[in-house]
């Protein structure tokens, strides 16, 4: 065979020279732990949709018309809550925490705004200070404060976005209300923590909306060593001996390291996703580093030294190993095609640890395991337990080798039962859903109890900014924006009149009054405008020739003077090419319908008009998820089946063998889509690549027993050959799915419950294809064996249904086929 010269190769340094491979690799982590220190964190749902091409349309809208407020700006948003928040009490807090902010050294506030504010002007219109308001405020009665705040409420459209829906306009109450800080400056140090410092000191419940928490490294932090502790604990069992437990998380935290210091050399930001890859490393390469240990002591057992029983382990499991990293690096790489740039982070990522870690349990592992094993024979190193986990007698080899008592019995019947439950199963998994939804990207409220226990790990108890932002969402109005981004000539003389026709006969979703929409446009603004400006109001009464309010003649000139008393920035660009129209959609409808009214909305203007706004690019990222899932999976699907047909065809000169490897694969993705509509989580930006990491773990499991039975099956009759199979690789196997399902499930302990999705399915993913491996792929090989052997001498098609009588060399003993003469089990 061709490749075994460079097994021998690989080998031949492994026995002679293994104290250098140790050493060079020991050189390269500590060459990749200079990465460690440049690694970067992203986080939020921005990195998933900025390359939307609705999410470009919303940046063009915001680079035209964005800068209201001055480029160099950013916001504090306040949340008041009291019984009345309306009260006079409140209204002075308020008040009072604005002109404190204000004057804070540092703060660089330019202005505020806050239904307080509004109140304070209806009962003194001079009053247009904090100062003065406040004087106001406490001067009035509350009598009057009481129907200052219903005239507010009538006069005043704006009024009632910043008081929460139980505004109460009778009893002038609201419980809840949001002011607005503007700060003239992007950054400033500590904001949100010295906002927070001010206002606590005029009392009251007043609190800083915040920004969304950076959960990474804490989610980091208690992963990866509850992952590490959980998984140390199975090596013990599936090791039994001080020293290979050593190698294999020296060789675990190199696989980490090597992995780490990629994501900072190679300059890629570390996002939520991310978090899934030590786990899922750390368990690939435990099950990597049993299937070696477990092997080599096999080989030992036999009375084979140290090198012989070393060399036929990596003439073994080298292969293996080669064929699970193609499948799972085809896998991961799938990403690629994923709409969502963190998506396609995640596939590089591990991807290269892949790579990394079959490196390291392929190559460092066995070497390091040689060296101490010599070691050992010259020193008094304890050794305790040397025998392979799982064997035939024991009580594991019994269950174990269940899959091949059905194989032995009715193989064809159970594959065509299993054929038609999959069918049934796949039929259910069609309904799952997906969604984008910016929840998917925070944590929880309030962290578990438990967590409180990891002392200096422990995370908050609970999240004040997530609080705050739940308390928002229960008490104001959630409407949703539509926003037409139209690319036009605003000079021309119907340009304005174009943009009142397109708001006319608006769709259902969209809110209005009669046949016209609900907008904010330049010809509200006008409008606005000529009401409150009676030389304004002249100057579009003589450029509008059919009297109703919109001017069609000279706009430039319409357009200097609104731009005199700043209100044209925000609706019209500066070289008057492109404009916004914003619409009020139903809180209520799904994204969907509030998309199709976008397109429909922007149908119906002149010049190139783009729908935008936040439940239109969801809309947009929620279709590309199902779109990733798909083309992720047919692209594994097929790269992993060419490849694995590919690499039987050179290894073992049966190709067929790949087409029988991805059977368990098949029924994994069906069960696990199957049983993510049936517990109701949906597909998301997350999860989006989950259907091809399971097939690219998953293949580890299949690929182990296909390979071992291709080389048992040169040497002994086919129940012996699938018996030993099953149960030798089977105990690795088994100790490998417990491990990575340990390794993985620990993501549960993420701080954002979408991670612990994920981290439950790719565990859910491992445990479907190891008993597809272990209970399935057994029935589907003895029907590849006999109906490869049919031709017309050696078999028949019986054999494929009654396949333990009358094979050619082999003799029976009560059903149960023996070895060939000279073989050994």
């Amino acid at each position: 065979m061709g490749y075994q010269r460079y097994l021998d190769w690989v080998n031949e340094r492994i026995a002679t020279r293994p104290g250098r491979i140790v050493l060079l690799f020991l050189v390269v982590t500590v060459v990749f732990t200079s990465g460690l220190g440049a690694i970067e964190t992203e986080t939020g749902q921005q990195q998933f949709i900025e390359d939307l091409e609705s999410y470009e349309t919303f940046q063009d809208v915001q680079r035209d018309f964005g800068d209201s407020f001055g480029e160099s700006t950013t916001t504090t948003t306040l949340l008041q809550q009291d019984t009345n928040a309306l009260s006079k009490q409140s209204l002075l807090r308020s008040l009072r925490a604005q002109e404190r902010i204000a004057d804070k050294d540092g703060m660089r506030v330019s202005g505020t705004s806050s239904p307080a504010r509004d109140v304070a002007r209806t009962i003194d219109p001079d009053a247009t200070t904090l100062d003065a308001q406040i004087v106001a405020v406490e001067g009035a009665t509350e009598r009057e404060i009481d129907q200052a705040v219903r005239t507010t409420a009538e006069t005043n459209s704006g009024f009632r976005s910043s008081v929460s829906e139980d505004f109460n306009r009778e009893a002038a109450s609201a419980s809840v209300t949001e002011s607005t800080v503007t700060h003239d400056a992007a950054e400033i140090d500590n904001r949100e923590e010295r906002v927070r410092d001010i206002v606590d000191t005029v009392g009251g419940d007043i609190r800083v909306l915040g920004g969304t928490p950076n959960t990474i490294t804490t989610s980091l932090g208690i992963v990866l060593p509850a992952a590490f502790v959980l998984i140390v604990g199975f090596l013990v069992v599936a090791y039994r001996d001080l020293v290979d437990l050593v190698l294999g998380i020296v060789a675990i935290v190199m696989a980490l390291v090597w992995t780490f210091g990629f994501i900072g050399l190679a300059d890629i930001a570390f996002n939520p996703l991310l978090v899934s890859v030590p786990p899922l490393l750390i368990a690939v390469g435990i099950d990597f580093g049993i299937h070696v240990v477990n092997r080599y002591r096999e080989e030992r057992g036999a009375d084979r030294d140290i090198t012989d029983a070393m060399t036929v382990t990596s003439n073994q499991v080298l292969v293996a190993f080669f064929i699970v990293t193609g499948t799972t690096v085809i896998g991961f790489l799938s990403n690629l095609v994923s709409a969502f740039p963190p998506n396609r982070d995640f596939g590089v990522v591990a991807a290269i640890g892949i790579v990394f870690t079959f490196l390291i349990f392929g190559v460092f592992l066995p070497a390091a395991k040689v060296y101490t094993d010599r070691l050992r024979e010259r020193y008094p190193i304890p050794t305790f337990s040397q025998s392979p986990f799982g064997s035939e007698g024991a009580a594991s080899g019994r269950v174990l080798s269940g899959g091949v008592t059905v194989a032995r019995r009715t193989p064809v019947i159970f594959l065509v039962v299993v054929l038609l439950a999959t069918t049934a199963a796949g039929g259910y998994a069609t309904g799952v859903a997906t969604e984008f939804d910016s929840d998917d990207f925070l944590p929880e409220e309030e962290t578990p109890d438990f967590l409180q226990y990891l002392g200096p790990l422990a995370p908050p108890e609970e999240f004040q900014a997530i609080e705050n932002r739940n308390l928002r969402d229960r008490h104001f109005d959630q409407e949703e924006q539509v926003i037409v981004y139209i690319e036009a000539n605003m000079r021309r003389d119907d340009a304005l009149e174009s943009l009142h026709r397109a708001s006319q006969n608006p769709p259902a979703t969209i809110d209005g009054e009669g046949r016209e929409a609900e907008v904010t446009s330049l010809v509200t603004v006008i409008r606005d405008r000529a009401e409150r400006d009676p030389q304004f109001r002249a100057l579009v009464a003589r450029n509008d020739l059919n009297d109703n309010g919109i001017p069609d003649d000279n706009l430039p000139v319409v357009y200097d003077a609104l731009a005199e008393r700043g209100q044209l920035s925000q609706f019209l660009s500066e070289d008057r090419r492109s404009t916004q129209v914003i619409y009020t959609a139903d809180g209520t409808a799904t994204n969907a319908e509030i998309s199709a009214a976008g397109d429909e909305l922007a149908a119906g203007y002149e010049g190139d008009a783009s729908p935008t706004g936040i439940a239109i690019v969801f809309n947009a990222a929620g279709t590309l998820i199902l779109d990733t899932v798909l083309q992720s999976l047919a692209i594994t699907i097929v790269g992993s089946a060419l490849f694995l047909v590919g690499i039987y065809w050179v290894l073992e000169g049966k190709p067929s063998l790949g087409v029988a490897n991805m059977v368990p694969i098949a029924v994994a993705i069906v069960a696990l889509v199957a049983t993510m509509r049936y517990v109701g989580i949906d597909f998301n930006a997350i999860n989006g690549g989950i259907l091809a990491i399971t097939v690219g773990l998953g293949t580890d499991y299949s690929v182990h027993v296909v390979h071992r039975f291709a080389d048992e099956r040169e040497e002994r009759a086919l129940e012996p050959a699938l018996r030993r199979t099953v149960v030798g690789t089977g105990g690795a196997l088994t100790g490998s799915m417990l491990t990575t399902v340990g390794g993985i499930g620990v993501l549960v302990l993420a701080l954002n419950p979408v991670i612990g999705n994920f981290g439950l399915l790719t565990a859910l993913s491992v445990v479907y294809a190891y008993l597809a491996s272990m209970f399935i792929l057994p029935s589907v090989l003895v029907v590849w064996d006999r109906l490869r052997r049919y031709d017309g001498e050696s078999g028949s098609v019986a054999d494929s249904v009654f396949p333990w009588t009358d094979e050619p060399g082999v003799t029976t003993d009560q059903g149960l086929a023996t070895a060939p003469t000279g073989g050994d089990e």
